[in-house]
């Protein structure tokens, strides 16, 4: 038996910002932002709303999805940039807010890629025994660090939580293979000092190439080829990015996720939220394979090829 996906869960804030709430507040257009980055709004959290608390909400429903309690938890994994303070983690407020009285916590920081770090690092402690059954969420509050006067980064980020419950799965399903990497000396390029700072240009030819090369690798290590994949559930950062890992694959559009219309760029959530868009549409099923792929500030990057189903 594998290590794959028993329940989902995503939280997204009440509140839409969209570009022509934008306009108003700084040098920007809809047009602008739309032919350059694919988004058209994204969610806000309120002031009183921190990302252990989305995290919670989105937790909570991927673990009833996966008709277990928390109190059997092994491990819970949180991947962010915005921790609610540096300690303690986002993942041991989540513990204790569950009730997950078994579970060992600590937080990932990996920036967009972290998702994928903690289910790959979830996966192993489930493949060799260890765990039965860990908790992996991605969550972001991004608001609080962008700086609203830079139009270039502003436009690009949103609020929200994504959740995984992982564990056993029956043979053939589950991860089937993984990538995971890093370069340090990219880090100039996209880091956070009292806000986002980013290096567009540099990032965005970063995120072209590894996308591409990263997908086609997990798929080498499966003995897979292109034709063999179902569905691609990128990091939602650009849609120019995510567009050019779909050609990589010669997918046809459909058959690919791009949430960043209606959320922008979540950070460590996007892909589970994604995930959760994608099975309420019904454009997952089982033992359909899925090519997930993120990168991120570090530099980072890391993709998943995994067939669907418990």
């Amino acid at each position: 038996m594998g290590a794959g996906i028993l329940g989902i869960g995503r939280y997204l804030p009440e509140k839409v910002l969209t570009n022509f709430d934008l306009e108003k507040m700084m040098d920007t257009s809809d047009e602008w932002i739309r032919t350059r980055t694919g988004i058209e709004e994204r969610r806000i959290a309120t002031d009183d709303m921190d990302t252990s608390d989305m995290a919670y909400f989105a937790a909570k429903k991927a673990i009833e999805d996966a008709k277990i309690s928390p109190q059997d938890i092994d491990l819970i994994l949180v991947a962010t940039v915005t921790p609610d303070r540096a300690f303690p983690s986002v993942a041991c407020m989540l513990q204790e807010r569950l009730g997950a009285v078994k579970a060992a916590a600590l937080d990932i920081s990996a920036a967009c890629a972290g998702f994928i770090y903690g289910m790959v690092t979830a996966s192993q402690f489930i493949d060799n025994g260890a765990y039965r059954y860990i908790l992996v969420v991605g969550a972001e509050k991004l608001s609080k660090i962008i700086d609203w006067n830079d139009r270039n980064t502003a436009v690009l980020f949103g609020d929200g939580a994504g959740a995984v419950v992982m564990g056993p799965v029956s043979e053939g399903r589950g991860i089937l293979s993984f990538e995971l990497g890093a370069d340090g000396t990219g880090g100039k390029h996209l880091y956070k000092e009292e806000y986002i700072v980013m290096n567009g240009r540099e990032v965005f030819k970063f995120a072209v190439r590894q996308m591409g090369e990263s997908c086609i690798h997990v798929l080498e290590k499966a003995g897979l080829s292109k034709n063999d994949v179902d569905f691609l559930i990128p990091h939602q950062a650009n849609i120019r990015i995510v567009e050019a890992a779909r050609q990589r694959l010669e997918l046809p559009e459909e058959k690919m996720s791009t949430t960043i219309r209606k959320y922008g760029n979540t950070s460590a959530a996007s892909i589970p939220i994604s995930i959760v868009e994608e099975l309420e549409a019904g454009k997952i099923k089982d033992d359909d394979l899925i090519i997930m792929v993120g990168f991120g500030g570090g530099l980072t990057w890391g993709a998943i090829a995994l067939r669907w189903g418990r």
